[in-house]
């Protein structure tokens, strides 16, 4: 019989590339995740991972079965979620900060149908670009990408394995020519963001390739800038989070697929450990469950 514990260690591995980062999440050893995972591929007589000295990627069979082993997890989440909400109710307001892009198109819909199994608890949304001031600002919890500056608050892992992606319109790509190599990308219109007053124009596809990029428009807005390349005005460097729904639906298209983009983790962050509620876990497991499903079909794990 499959042990519930070895298939979340695979779906995790899965989502962050990586099964020394799926331990480190779920609390064990390198050795116990290297043993849970070949337990695993034992039972099915079958090999999941194509594994190297330096990367880790799915087989034929492991994308088949990475669809039925999140499902399965997913569906004893959900009962698990129903016996708890039977037993205990939660409620009061829950105020969070999110990123512009990932707030609006990506959390609100996850948030509506967090509140349907939750219709006590009352949210209060804060979306914006800037970064929060989590001891200033009337907020209990922020969704960040990226590590904290501040040391001292405390961040815990959503969607550790998340990374950007070049993409852009396929009519875009149809009148411009798509880039095969990131030095090509000096020819192309750059959309670009700017967070506290710095323009981020250095794009870096793994640790040999970064490119100083240029465009026509700039903003503080992350979602301003995916409108844009909606638009097919130019090229967009995003998180995979922001732009999956749009790729998989083919209003946008990926370029440089085979390079790694830079890592772009979500995180939740509080000021004290204090804040970790009831309800701040629970959503912090809903939102990790639903990022989970996004980051399964990432093209970093479909080469």
């Amino acid at each position: 019989m499959l042990r519930l514990d070895d298939l979340a260690l695979f779906v995790r591995t899965a989502a962050l590339g990586s099964l020394s980062a799926a331990a480190r999440e779920l609390n064990c050893s390198p050795a116990v995740a290297s043993a849970a995972l070949k337990r695993l591929e034992q039972q099915l007589e079958t090999r999941l991972f194509v594994r190297s000295t330096r990367s880790l990627r799915l087989t034929a069979e492991g994308e088949q079965f990475l669809v039925h082993a999140g499902a399965a997890l997913q569906s004893l989440a959900d009962g698990k979620q129903v016996l708890a909400g039977g037993k205990a109710t939660i409620s009061g307001v829950l105020q969070l900060s999110a990123p512009s892009d990932f707030g609006r198109n990506v959390l609100l819909p996850w948030l509506d149908a967090f509140q349907a199994e939750h219709p006590q608890l009352n949210l209060r949304v804060l979306l914006s670009d800037r970064v929060t001031d989590l001891f200033r600002q009337p907020v209990d919890i922020a969704l960040r990408y990226g590590e904290p500056e501040d040391s001292t608050l405390v961040a815990l892992p959503v969607a550790s394995g998340n990374r950007r992606v070049l993409c852009a319109t396929p009519e875009y790509f149809a009148r411009h020519g798509k880039p095969q190599q990131p030095d090509e990308l000096v020819r192309h219109n750059c959309l670009l963001y700017m967070l506290g007053g710095r323009v981020h124009d250095r794009w870096a596809f793994g640790r040999k390739h970064t490119v100083t990029v240029a465009g026509n428009r700039i903003s503080d807005d992350a979602d301003v800038v995916r409108r844009w390349a909606l638009a097919g005005q130019g090229i967009t460097y995003k998180s995979w989070l922001d732009v999956a729904a749009d790729v998989q639906a083919g209003r946008l298209e990926l370029a440089l697929a085979s390079y790694a983009g830079e890592a772009t983790p979500l995180n939740l962050i509080c000021a004290h450990r204090a804040q970790l509620s009831k309800p701040v876990l629970l959503l912090r497991e809903f939102l990790q469950q639903r990022c989970a499903v996004l980051l399964a079909q990432a093209p970093w794990l479909q080469r």
